[in-house]
């Protein structure tokens, strides 16, 4: 099974779930849907609500609850990156002009803050206080997380740590989230719960591992962003941390000055990502990422061989093999 025997498997509860979407995102300010299907529809492969509906799949769910609370997964995913976009101040968001440079900053984290609310409303009507004490914690967690990236833009001697934990609070988390709620609707014992929500943490932060790799590889129209646009926002990310730890003081020293004046142009840029790959940056993220599918896939074991967890497998691998 690859992933898109995967999509085709789950392709009618994906259309369901885009429904949903399209239902609670509609608002008496036309202006707020509009938005919102500009970042909607811009791509993306719905990673998140295919977690939700395999996992609610693997534990033996069938109902319709797992529509509305992929909804709120992928809303709450969706405002994270109309605040980011902000933050960030970017220019594209998946090939497309951003949000914020087409409707202004004010408008962009409004209607961040719209999809925001709306997916605690639908947590609401479902009813259920595990679910909601989840994603609380979930998005106390995400914004700890874009809190501490701010705090440590620019750092130049970031630890590797501090970059797991970054990664972890601003993407990896909702993933898991994800995973765990399909398990919860499967009513699946506390156990196997726990398994998919750390396989959803472990394939969380590989995604954003192969993500920031892509950074230093990918063509801009394949990848959906500014190719080097992580180095000009001070991000410190892994390809990038390691090649400083093996590089030559005169490459380190070069590359530091440049990250903290942001003085980052495009020769520097190319200085910088001929760097990354000279000294191994790229494959020491991947192996990291790949380690970290390798954990995730270990943590299925306690689950029957059936098409959800082969489907949870190819998932995994795709992860690992998108546009690199």
């Amino acid at each position: 099974m690859d992933i898109q025997d995967v999509i085709h498997r789950y392709d009618e509860g994906l259309k369901q779930v885009e429904a949903c979407m399209d239902e609670h995102m509609r608002s008496e300010v036309a202006l707020i849907p509009e938005v919102v299907r500009h970042l909607i529809g811009g791509g993306g492969k719905r990673l998140r609500p295919l977690l939700l509906l395999v996992c609610a799949d693997l534990c033996g769910y069938a109902g319709e609850r797992c529509y509305p609370l992929a909804t709120v997964i992928e809303f709450l995913h969706t405002a994270s990156l109309f605040h980011d976009d902000v933050i960030d101040e970017a220019k594209t968001r998946r090939g497309r002009r951003s949000a914020n440079t087409i409707w202004g900053n004010e408008t962009s984290v409004l209607v961040g803050d719209f999809l925001y609310s709306k997916a605690f409303c639908l947590m609401t009507a479902d009813g259920s206080l595990p679910v909601m004490t989840l994603m609380s914690e979930t998005t106390n967690l995400m914004s700890e997380g874009e809190v501490f990236q701010l705090v440590k833009c620019g750092e130049t001697d970031l630890a590797e740590a501090d970059y797991r934990t970054i990664i972890e609070r601003k993407t990896a988390i909702l993933i898991a989230a994800a995973c765990a709620l399909g398990a919860m609707l499967g009513d699946a014992p506390e156990d196997r719960v726990e398994a998919l929500r750390q396989f959803g943490l472990r394939v969380g932060a590989a995604f954003q591992m192969t993500d920031d790799t892509l950074d230093y590889v990918a063509r801009e129209e394949e990848f959906g962003k500014a190719v080097g646009k992580d180095l000009q926002e001070g991000k410190m990310t892994l390809p990038l941390i390691h090649a400083l730890r093996q590089g030559s003081r005169e490459e380190t020293e070069r590359i530091r000055r440049a990250v903290q004046e942001r003085a980052l142009d495009d020769d520097t840029i190319r200085f910088i990502m001929d760097v990354v790959r000279r000294r191994g940056g790229i494959d020491y993220a991947l192996g990291r990422a790949e380690a970290l599918i390798a954990e995730a896939k270990g943590l299925l074991a306690p689950f029957p061989a059936s098409p959800p967890r082969d489907a949870l497998f190819a998932i995994a691998d795709y992860v690992l093999a998108r546009n690199l």
